[in-house]
């Protein structure tokens, strides 16, 4: 076993003397590390002796007490300051502290090297390495011993934590939601402390870090390869578990989750060959639904929602954006099918979802549109609603909006009247350019973004200003409109918009 503060203070060679915090006296000492660093405690990783030669020591009362206190708090075991140094007097408030936490206070006699206590303590704890080692080859063998599918993931959690006698939690550190959807709850406690607006140290820090919380040490810590994936250790007994054997909990920890997504990634690549087979209208009703229902979602009653990326962000990439949004989704136990398709991304999801949960998945910077509850055989129907309902939010400046039950787009009410208007004003120039081959909608987009500009039209396609020039006085004829008229740009504009949202 590690060797306790008394221990190391009975070591004669060594002449440390007690100032303060006798009750800590057995507290054991996993490692003696320095540092003069102003915010000593953040060196901690729990079980440590901090020694400084009292630069790291504030100078008045409050500074020492807050000191002492967050020394305890990130999991200390003591604290020691070199003799006729650099230290300030010590506080009456300090040693107070000190003893009501307790918090041992160790006096270094001057001239004795730190790194002679530095090494009393590695030497009693070659004993506590072998232990490390034996319990670290331990839980590397449950990975081995626990499957790759999702379903063996609390199984893990629950023996990983029964190795190192401890509470474990992986929580999502936005939201502290599971980041499985069998993962167990933060304790109610841990929940509120870290709730946005409780003013409490948030779990978002340091990738290894010891809170204190009503009472009980709280350890959080990243797990490698998978952002916002947060481990919470809340140790049984003392002493903790040891600080190296946490690391590779959490390494065996992010190993399963790799495994996991792998088998998702898998799920999801055929869920989208689905879908644009489906959404393209080369699948039979039988076998959508019996595909669908392969997939966990409802055949009849499902929701399919259209989701982009919100302008603002159209720096980075959509698909970056929306990459793991079934991941969210699986996490928070929403079963779907989903299909990336031009800087869309089309979800097929159950109809009783909230639209709190679709959101949260999202993301608050997402747009999403919604189609009324569908069936399998009017699943193309179903993207034309939900195409439209994105349209509408995006307009209107919503993050969500349904079908039918939105503002009004444009004036229209629906996907039909968009559709007869689309047909009525450009069908004339989609029918023209399947028998030529021609830019005209292209050069007709670029027209009215350029403010009607031929020379920045010209610019913008490479053209010559009196290509651009025919081009536009075609699509007059083409459509019968008279392309100086500011009401015929009105409506052309009006329809690109409603074909662009409808198709793209």
């Amino acid at each position: 076993m590690a060797i306790t503060v008394a221990e190391l203070v009975a070591e004669p060679q060594l002449g440390l003397a007690l100032l303060a915090g006798s009750a800590g006296a057995d507290n054991r000492i996993t490692w003696a590390h320095t540092s003069d660093l102003p915010r000593l405690w953040e060196w901690v990783t729990g079980g440590e002796l901090m020694m400084t030669n009292g630069l790291s020591i504030p100078a008045d009362a409050d500074g020492q007490v807050a000191l002492a206190e967050a020394l305890m708090d990130s999991g200390a075991s003591a604290l020691a300051i070199g003799e006729k140094m650099h230290a300030p007097p010590l506080t009456p408030e300090f040693l107070e502290a000190c003893n009501r936490l307790p918090l041992p206070l160790l006096n270094i006699p001057y001239p004795l090297p730190f790194i002679a206590i530095a090494r009393s303590v590695a030497e009693s704890s070659l004993l506590e390495e072998s232990r490390r080692l034996r319990q670290t080859a331990r839980v590397y063998d449950l990975l081995r011993t626990v499957g790759a599918s999702e379903d063996h993931w609390q199984s893990l959690v629950q023996r990983l934590a029964t190795e190192l006698d401890a509470e474990l939690f992986v929580v999502d550190r936005r939201c502290l939601h599971p980041w499985h959807p069998d993962g167990k709850e933060l304790p109610e406690f841990l929940a509120d402390a870290w709730e946005p607006s409780s003013g409490h140290v948030s779990p978002a820090g340091k990738n290894f870090q010891w809170h204190r919380i009503r009472g009980r040490h709280v350890l959080t810590m990243d797990i490698p390869t998978h952002a916002n994936a947060l481990l919470v250790v809340l140790p049984n007994s003392e002493p903790h578990p040891d600080a190296v054997v946490l690391l590779h909990a959490a390494t065996v920890l992010g190993l399963q989750l790799s495994r996991i997504v792998l088998s998702l990634e898998g799920r999801h690549r055929l869920a989208g060959e689905f879908l644009l087979q489906a959404m393209d209208g080369r699948l039979g009703v039988a076998e959508m639904e019996s595909r669908l229902t392969a997939f966990e979602v409802p055949p009849q009653g499902f929701l399919l929602a259209s989701l982009t990326a919100d302008a603002a962000d159209k720096a980075a990439d959509d698909g970056d954006r929306l990459a793991n949004v079934h991941i969210e989704l699986w996490r928070h136990g929403v079963a779907s099918a989903s299909l990336k398709r031009n800087n869309r991304l089309h979800v097929v999801i159950p109809a009783d979802v909230p639209d709190e949960v679709l959101v949260h998945c999202a993301g608050l910077e997402t747009s999403i549109g919604i189609s009324a509850p569908a069936a399998v055989a009017n699943i193309q129907r179903a993207l034309q609603e939900s195409l439209w309902a994105l349209g509408s939010a995006r307009a209107n400046g919503l993050g969500l909006a349904r079908y039918a039950e939105g503002p009004s787009w444009l004036g229209l009410t629906g996907f039909e009247e968009g559709t007869a208007l689309v047909r009525r004003l450009l069908g004339p120039i989609f029918d023209y350019e399947q028998s030529q081959e021609g830019d005209l909608i292209v050069t007709l987009r670029t027209y009215l973004d350029s403010q009607r500009s031929w020379q920045k039209t010209a610019t913008a396609l490479f053209a010559h200003r009196q290509t651009i020039i025919y081009r536009v006085r075609k699509i007059g004829e083409l459509t019968g409109l008279d392309m100086g008229e500011t009401s015929t740009v009105a409506q052309l504009w009006f329809a690109l918009q409603i074909h662009e949202a409808m198709h793209q």
